[in-house]
């Protein structure tokens, strides 16, 4: 059974990893599709990396992590509820079960008849994607949240660098996730 986990991965964090690792671990799915959300938007404070930046992080932690089964596939934004499933089907390997804990996404995929799973957060007071930016922004405490070899590519990106820039630009503040 091929599985899909559709998150903006902004950034691949161990929380990220720890859900991929669970649901492989598992066996709830013998493949892994993760959706990679909002592809194509980058440079901003919610969405401070390009799809190649994310899809290089997964990537990279996958491959540290030494976990295979898993492809990743960006899904570009569409505004347009009532059309996303057969959106998200269109662009992804084909699967039978959603991972998600995004009530939208849950709803949207049970309304198309399939089964929907939430997989269990792990620190979720830490490993969120706004706690991670905020704390790359401050460059303080930033690469215990995310896998080393993420944290290694994140510097030789200047991510600091760059989410100081956008959190003054932008104010710092993202609104709440949906497809």
């Amino acid at each position: 059974m091929r599985g899909i986990l559709i998150g903006r991965f902004q950034p691949f964090h161990a929380g990220h990893l720890a859900v991929v690792r669970a649901i492989r671990t598992a066996r709830a799915a013998d493949e892994l599709v993760l959706g990679v959300g909002s592809a194509q938007e980058s440079y901003t404070w919610k969405n401070p990396f390009t799809a190649g930046e994310r899809l290089e992080m997964i990537h990279l932690a996958l491959t540290e992590a030494r976990i295979g089964g898993v492809h990743a596939v960006p899904i570009p934004d569409i505004q347009r509820h009532a059309m996303w499933v057969r959106y998200v089907e269109s662009m992804v390997p084909r699967f039978e079960r959603v991972h998600t804990n995004n009530p939208l996404t849950r709803l949207l995929f049970e309304r198309d008849g399939y089964t929907v799973d939430a997989p269990e957060l792990v620190d979720r007071a830490q490993l969120q994607g706004e706690v991670v930016r905020r704390r790359l922004a401050d460059d303080r405490d930033w690469r215990s949240l995310v896998p080393s070899e993420v944290a290694a590519y994140l510097a030789e990106l200047k991510a600091p660098a760059r989410l100081a820039l956008l959190r003054t630009k932008e104010g710092g503040t993202s609104a709440p996730t949906s497809p």
